[in-house]
């Protein structure tokens, strides 16, 4: 008889959510485009792109909102929308604006949206105050949301979101507006549901934020999927390691003047954005040395960056809302 041979055949898991070839339209106007990706247990997918790239419109397809042109979604092994509700029992959501209920205190918004899901008020009653101490919220249990500040209001989001223990949560935007003492604060939370197993859909145009929390990035522009990846493997793919930023007096000069020809020989690829010249090189040293002979001007030299990333794939020019 053979040795025994161990297998080397992995066990393949379904996705916990996936799109397919999504489409959406608006007049003639195209604002998803043949989009596919998965969601997989136990992870973060950072979606980010400028204004008008489609990530609200995905977010909504994804919950039932928007219903797409052409595609499929599928969620927990049931179909989005035939399924919608069973779906929805198992997400959280976390959007944009601030849909709290004024009238109701932090523990009655909690008590009213767990209602929505057919949960009984006694089991609700026996969650909020691990939600409310989870969103650093257990002091202001019986404020309304007017008196809280930004930070309190997107935390109670949050743990409204989870008052169904949900499997997947899909925050859209969730830190706009907050300054970095409430941001830090709430990116703590999230890791802490990551490593409790959640998975998280998140939309975001903090560039530390998607770098910070997410295991894969997509980078959408005009509704198409541009790139996929972790964050520091698409960095490596996509750019130069060391990026060498020039401003001060005589800065823009160096980007454009035919004198400065061989300074900018060093650099692998020269941009400029504002008053900043930015340099992009796999050997900053020699660079740098150059640069050194003009003390007028200011330098950064750091390593490149997912904003570095995010400027390459979809430009530095301004896009407007809507």
């Amino acid at each position: 008889m053979p040795p025994h041979t161990p297998s080397t055949h992995r066990t393949v898991t379904a996705p916990l959510f996936s799109c397919q070839n999504l489409v959406k339209r608006y007049g003639t106007t195209t604002v998803v485009d043949d989009l596919c990706f998965d969601i997989e247990p136990g992870e973060c997918l950072g979606v980010i792109g400028p204004n008008g790239a489609g990530k609200t419109t995905t977010i909504r397809m994804c919950l039932g909102l928007t219903a797409p042109d052409a595609g499929q979604i599928t969620a927990f092994g049931l179909n989005m929308p035939r399924d919608a509700l069973a779906i929805k029992a198992q997400l959280g959501v976390v959007s944009q604006m601030d849909t709290l209920d004024p009238d109701f205190s932090c523990a009655e918004n909690l008590l009213v949206y767990g209602r929505y899901f057919g949960l009984k008020a006694a089991d609700i009653r026996a969650r909020i105050p691990q939600l409310l101490d989870f969103a650093a919220l257990a002091h202001k249990a019986d404020a309304k949301p007017g008196e809280l500040s930004g930070g309190m209001k997107r935390r109670l989001s949050l743990a409204r979101a989870l008052v169904n223990d949900p499997r997947l949560l899909m925050l859209d935007e969730p830190t706009t507006g907050l300054d970095p003492q409430a941001r830090h604060l709430m990116w703590e939370r999230l890791q802490r549901l990551l490593q409790q197993g959640k998975s998280i859909l998140l939309t975001t145009h903090f560039m530390d934020e998607a770098e910070r929390l997410c295991s894969r990035l997509l980078v959408l522009d005009h509704g198409r999927k541009i790139a996929e990846g972790r964050p520091r493997e698409l960095i490596a793919q996509h750019l130069e390691p060391d990026v060498v930023e020039v401003y001060g007096q005589g800065a823009l000069a160096l980007a454009h003047a035919e004198a400065h020809a061989p300074l900018r020989a060093l650099a692998a690829r020269v941009e400029v954005s504002g008053e900043t010249v930015f340099f992009y090189t796999a050997q900053a040293l020699p660079l740098l040395a150059a640069l050194s002979a003009q003390p007028q001007l200011r330098t950064l030299h750091r390593p490149a960056n997912l904003e570095d990333l995010f400027l390459k794939l979809t430009g530095r020019q301004i896009r407007e809302e809507g």
